[in-house]
This record gives structure tokens, C-alpha cells and sequence, in this order.
């Protein structure tokens, strides 16, 4: 599985979600500066790469997660995000997962020929909290994509979504604690009480990691390790799966 394409690297931090963000932690520890901004060299094109037979190494059918080191959105990537376009236009067999905090940007970066929006390009926004959720989640719901998504990550608050839910338009809910550096706690009641609402529209719900510091029944948990994380949030028997997608 080919999972992730980092077109640019680094961002500028914008929100309560980005105080303790894990690439500037995972920069740290390379003695690089998460706040350079750059496009990847070998990586930009990382969809079209082929294998010596003269077949992609991403194959039909897989997804990508977009910019997980930066923001497809970002202003400083600007130069960089048509031939990004291209690049996903050109390969409509692979699902390209878009993940932002800056959704107020997004109408004025799309591609001239988007239309109603792409089938293989799947929109989600970031709602770590009550706050943002109300500021991005409107936003999202008057774009034109044809797959849309919430994602509450990191979880730091607690977050109620069903007046939007309601709207028809989401597809998909997903959340996830906080890591490394000065992780802010994830509590099972929020996860809970956010799963319920999406059973409630039948929207597909996903806990994918637990995060560092997890508060379940009033204790607090330290996991440090991501795969127990990922492993206890699977255990947790929070996924949920709602009605098909397209």
C-alpha cells in the first residue's frame, strides 16, 4: 500500500491543532526546521512512478493520503499546487485523500476545469474542537467535491457534529488522539459521544489511535508506542461501518 505523497514539505502553524504538531517534532529530531517550506524533489511526481515493467507503483485502486507533512492547501505551496492538480488528474484510478485546516482557501485553488469536483479526490477537513469545527465544517459543506469528510485529529475537546451531519454531504467521520511532544489527552467519552452521532446518520465512523495520553473511565493511560495505539483503538470496538460510498 502506497499510502502517502508528500508533493512540499513543512507548513506554518494556524491553528490549536498545530501547537504540538508531529512533523515539526519529527523535524526536530532531525535537526531540521519544520517551518522550511519546500518542494520534494524526488517525491513531487510520486504518482507516476513506474516500476521496471512500465507499471505504477501506486496501483489502481489504492488511496493516497495527500500532504502529511504539510497542508495541499497552504499559501506558500501556491506555485507548486496546479502541476500537483495535474498529477492527480492524471491518475483517476487512485483515490487522493485532501486533508486541511485552511478550507477558506480552497475555492480559489481549484483546478480551472473542477466542475462539481473530481471522483477519485476525497475532501476532508480538520476539527480538532468544538471551535473549529464550527468555523471549517460550513466551509466544507458549501465546496464543490463530490466525497467529503470530517477528521477530528488531534481530538483535544470535545466535538458535536450532527447538525452537519445531517446535511447528506458527509461521507466519512474519522478521529484520533494527540502525539509526542506535550500531547494533549483524548478522552473515550468524546470518542463515544461522536460515534454515536454518526451511527445516527449511518455515516461510517473510524477511531484510529488512542494517542499518547488516553483518558478512559476517568484514568489516564500513557502509550507512547503508535501500533499499541492503533491496536487498543481497534480493541475499543469503535468503528462503525454507516451506509456505502459511491
Amino acid at each position: 500500500m502506497h499510502d502517502i505523497w508528500n508533493p512540499w514539505h513543512g507548513c506554518v502553524k494556524c491553528s490549536e491543532g498545530c501547537e504540538n504538531c508531529y512533523m515539526y517534532f519529527l523535524d526536530r529530531m532531525r535537526s531540521q526546521n519544520g517551518a522550511d517550506i519546500y518542494k520534494t524533489k524526488s517525491g513531487f511526481s510520486y504518482p507516476l512512478h513506474k516500476n521496471r515493467n512500465g507499471s505504477f507503483k501506486v496501483q489502481s485502486g489504492e488511496q493516497i493520503r495527500v500532504c502529511m507533512t504539510s497542508d495541499f492547501f497552504l499559501e506558500e505551496a501556491d506555485r507548486w499546487r496546479d502541476e500537483a492538480w495535474e498529477i492527480i488528474w492524471q491518475r483517476p484510478d487512485v483515490k487522493f485523500l485532501l486533508l486541511t485546516k485552511r478550507p477558506q482557501r480552497v475555492k480559489d485553488c481549484l483546478p480551472k476545469d473542477w466542475g462539481d469536483g473530481w471522483d477519485n479526490v476525497i475532501f476532508n477537513v480538520t476539527c480538532e474542537n468544538q471551535c473549529r469545527a464550527d468555523e471549517r465544517i460550513p466551509i466544507l459543506l458549501d465546496l464543490p467535491f463530490k466525497h467529503k469528510g470530517i477528521m477530528c485529529a488531534p481530538f483535544i475537546g470535545p466535538v458535536s457534529i450532527a447538525k452537519y451531519l445531517d446535511s447528506g454531504q458527509i461521507e466519512q467521520v474519522i478521529c484520533g488522539g494527540e502525539n509526542y511532544d506535550g500531547a494533549r489527552p483524548c478522552n473515550l467519552d468524546w470518542v463515544k459521544f461522536l460515534r454515536a452521532e454518526c451511527v445516527t446518520y449511518d455515516i461510517t465512523f473510524c477511531f484510529i489511535e488512542t494517542g499518547t495520553n488516553f483518558i478512559k473511565d476517568g484514568k489516564r493511560y500513557n502509550i507512547p508506542d503508535k501500533q499499541l495505539q492503533a491496536k487498543m483503538a481497534y480493541k475499543s470496538h469503535m468503528y462503525y461501518a454507516g451506509k456505502p460510498v459511491k
